[in-house]
């Protein structure tokens, strides 16, 4: 591969990876925008969204050992139907949790919630231990085997764009889009808004907040479950340990980007994707996790509300 090949495919690799982070960081900065709670078990519920898509998958026929495509007019109507049923089991999950978990530790200090939250944490991976075992998993490979890089820019190219690259560019693009209209433009939206700059204040003008609190992890367990179903397709593997690691860079993203601010965990999870990338390519795989970390610090050592956050107001 020539030098601009080889950086054009860690671009295509840091959008990939990118992509699926910004989903799992959106529901991270959303409960704590508006309780202020770090929920640990967030990224046990994308790894949930692997889980409860291959078992939809498995339902419907498709074995895991697949690797032969899958029809063209079977995709059309499995897919959506199976992410759609995905992310409503895991944002049913999320809710539920916070209502069992969370919601009664509301007034309690800070770190009884976050101790629950890892509980809730070991308990996911547990109850995905013993569903599915603790070794690694297979997961059914649905796509066509095509260079979409070599039809465009001809056979002789060794950059590689294949058609799970273009699923997940085309499912978490507009899933971004649409979580960002839905908080700047609906009035549940405006309302999540005004929750996270002022519970009590908004509680008096006759918002609910706990409906708004209801709808926020709803729609982080949905996006974590349709990340998590997502890269089950593209990896076609996974594991039930599989939510701790990705859920560890996703928070890390939801900082970098500034924590509570929605286009800032998106710009985290890119940030994130395209350092990971660009490490592992021209420094090494094995210190991709110490960059990330280093350059993590670094920003909050110097902005420590991350790139879109805004400073704390000052006290007098």
């Amino acid at each position: 591969m020539t030098a601009l090949e080889v950086f054009s495919q860690q671009v295509i690799n840091g959008f990939t990876t990118g992509s699926y982070l910004a989903l799992i960081a959106l529901g991270y900065t959303m409960v704590y925008g508006l309780i202020e709670l770090i929920n640990f078990a967030h990224g046990d519920i994308y790894a949930l969204g692997f889980f409860f898509s291959l078992t939809l998958f498995t339902w419907l026929g498709v074995p895991r050992t697949l690797v032969a495509a899958l029809p063209a007019s079977t995709l059309v109507w499995m897919l959506p139907a199976v992410m759609l049923l995905t992310m409503l089991g895991t944002g049913v999950v999320n809710v539920s949790l916070d209502r069992l978990a969370y919601k009664p530790l509301r007034r309690a200090p800070r770190i009884a919630a976050l101790i629950t939250a890892v509980g809730a944490s070991f308990a996911l991976e547990n109850i995905m231990q013993n569903w599915y075992g603790p070794s690694q998993i297979l997961y059914p490979n649905v796509f066509p085997d095509v260079n979409l890089a070599k039809l465009a820019l001809g056979p002789s190219t060794s950059i590689l764009l294949s058609t799970k690259d273009l699923f997940l560019f085309g499912v978490t693009m507009p899933m971004l889009g649409a979580l960002m209209w839905f908080v700047r433009s609906t009035r549940l939206g405006k309302a999540i808004r005004a929750v996270a700059q002022d519970r009590e204040a908004a509680a008096m003008m006759g918002v609910n907040v706990e409906r708004v609190i209801a709808t926020a992890f709803f729609l982080g367990g949905a996006l974590a479950g349709a990340a998590g179903m997502v890269v089950g397709l593209y990896l076609n593997t996974g594991r039930y340990l599989m939510g701790f690691d990705v859920g560890l860079k996703a928070f890390t993203a939801a900082v970098l980007g500034g924590i509570g601010n929605l286009p800032g965990a998106v710009l985290g999870g890119y940030a994130i994707g395209f350092l990971a990338a660009f490490s592992d390519q021209y420094i090494s795989s094995t210190w991709t996790r110490a960059v990330v970390f280093a350059i993590l610090i670094l920003v909050l050592v110097f902005r420590p509300w991350g790139f879109l956050g805004q400073p704390p107001p000052e006290r007098y």
